[in-house]
């Protein structure tokens, strides 16, 4: 046989062997948790080798990356996994495509997103959900506070139920809780986050959590984006039909209870007095899925029951995201289009929010409150508490939005001076647009006038956070040249209001980003102004 037929040959029976080898590799693949009968979780070598091996499996669907780094050093993995031709934020983008990102793991002893991740990652080896890849490309990174993950503790998550042997902590290796870091931005992971947003832009962001609160009968609780300037569409098709139809699908097929988050006030919480009702969390961007609507975008938030089986925790979760994915692929296109005109969709001159407070529900609503069992970890003694299968309906209001209790009108631009290098800094992280003054330009602005100022006496995140007190005079100035001129008209507008206003309950003010030139000041250092500024 001539030596080109015996080449080609060989090519055709290596190709035919090719997928069942693939299919061999991917059938031995096991997390930590499989392996040890959920008694363990992943650590962080062992997600990496995981997604490697996936990888490997299949490169024509999965491409590994990396999308930044933490404190100490570990690369962040993601896999990029669609009709793509690499891994980078062009090819990606250039699908035109739906792009949902999925992030777990952001507290490390919540560990129940970056087992499903993985067990979605084989399956999608395995050739299921095929489906998806005509209209998404999805980003996935299972292991986002990775230094948190190798502090296993078996104290760790106090009444968790599982995994019996241990599991990371909730802060990073600084001690910073990564899911209150998405405005001040003190850590790596957080720099991290917001470039993937800034390169990738997904359309979609999907954050998978634990909650350990009330004993509700939910397997799993969900929320939208709480803070009152999200673009309405988003909320709207997320609370009028996305998350009811997962919800409806879930309990048809799996006969679980899903609903949105919330806790029930208790005294030794020190809510004396609250009315009792179901209450979900804070509306500010320092949250992930918060922050993430502000930018525009799709927010997912998912609390797996924290007092179920660690298996039945992981099962859950994996199924949120496949009906999430579904609904995604159904409506890939209105969910772009939707982005795309809240990107366009000038807030200048319109009324937002700086403050606000929980809103309460027209009428009660039934909420399916539970019981628990305690149980001793048989390693280390402490008690967990295990979820029985029990519901008792209950009648209560919800206080599940939020209303703005204070607003004020959006400006054009915001004026920032050149001598306040860490706003710059961090609006550039956040992927905010701003250019300098070109020449000294008189102009009609707007200084706010400080009255008071309130630090906090306690401690939160490293910070005492400031609020001022004041209000807005008009005045007319020649700004000189080099002042960072902050457009409010770009798609980040909702998040350069927020950031930049000195009575939002979330910026830059708020976190001690101008601590040095607001010591005896008289007046806060950035203007803004109603007028077009060039």
């Amino acid at each position: 046989m001539p030596r080109s037929r015996t080449l080609l040959a060989l090519a055709a029976l290596l190709a035919a062997h090719a997928p069942a080898a693939r299919a061999q590799e991917v059938a031995a693949l096991r997390t930590r948790a499989e392996r040890t009968d959920y008694r363990e979780t992943s650590r962080y070598d062992e997600v990496v080798a995981f997604m490697q091996a996936v990888a490997k499996a299949d490169p024509q669907m999965m491409h590994l990356t990396t999308f930044g780094y933490t404190f100490e050093g570990r690369p962040l993995p993601l896999m990029v996994w669609g009709r793509v031709r690499d891994a980078t934020p062009e090819a990606v983008r250039a699908t035109g495509l739906t792009r949902v990102y999925v992030q777990g793991n952001i507290h490390a002893g919540e560990v129940e997103g970056k087992e499903a991740m993985l067990e979605l990652l084989r399956a999608l080896v395995r050739g299921e959900h095929r489906e998806w890849a005509d209209s998404l490309v999805l980003l996935i990174a299972p292991i986002y506070n990775a230094d948190g993950n190798e502090r296993v503790n078996l104290v760790n998550r106090p009444h968790q139920l599982g995994p019996i042997g241990g599991m990371g902590q909730r802060p990073n290796a600084q001690g910073y809780d990564l899911n209150r870091d998405h405005v001040k931005m003190d850590t790596p992971e957080a720099h991290s986050f917001a470039d993937l947003l800034n390169r990738y832009d997904p359309h979609v962001g999907v954050d998978l959590h634990t909650t350990n609160g009330s004993f509700h009968a939910y397997q799993l609780t969900y929320s939208p984006p709480l803070h009152p300037n999200t673009p309405a569409a988003i909320t709207e098709r997320l609370r009028g039909d996305w998350l009811p139809a997962v919800t409806r699908n879930i309990r048809q097929r799996d006969g679980w209870d899903f609903y949105y988050y919330g806790n029930t006030p208790s005294a030794d919480e020190g809510n004396e007095g609250a009315l009792r009702g179901w209450y979900t969390f804070d509306h500010r961007p320092r949250f992930n899925n918060n922050y993430v609507g502000l930018r525009n975008r799709f927010a997912i938030l998912s609390e797996a029951y924290a007092y179920l089986p660690f298996r039945d925790r992981i099962a859950v979760t994996r199924r949120f995201v496949e009906e999430i994915l579904d609904y995604a692929r159904r409506n890939a296109g209105p969910i772009r289009r939707a982005t795309e005109e809240a990107d366009r969709a000038s807030v200048v001159g319109q009324p937002l929010a700086l403050r606000a407070q929980f809103q309460r529900s027209a009428q009660p609503v039934t909420i399916l409150m539970g019981e628990v069992a305690e149980e001793a970890n048989p390693y280390s003694g402490q008690p967990m508490w295990r979820r029985l299968d029990v519901r008792h309906p209950e009648q209560m209001p919800e206080f599940g939005t939020f209303a703005a209790t204070e607003t004020e009108r959006a400006p054009r631009a915001y004026l920032v001076p050149a001598s306040l290098g860490a706003v710059a800094e961090k609006l550039r992280a956040h992927g905010v647009r701003f250019h300098p003054l070109a020449q000294p330009t008189r102009m009609r602005v707007e200084e706010f006038r400080i009255d008071s100022t309130h630090v906090a006496e306690r401690a939160f995140q490293n910070h005492r956070e400031r609020t001022l007190f004041g209000a807005y005079a008009a005045t007319e100035r020649e700004v000189p040249a080099g002042t960072l001129v902050v457009p409010v008209d770009q798609p980040l507008g909702r998040l350069v209001f927020t950031l930049l206003e000195p009575r939002s309950d979330d910026g830059f003010a708020d976190w001690n980003v101008l601590d040095e030139v607001l010591k005896d000041a008289k007046a806060y250092p950035v203007l803004r102004t109603f007028d077009a500024v060039r």
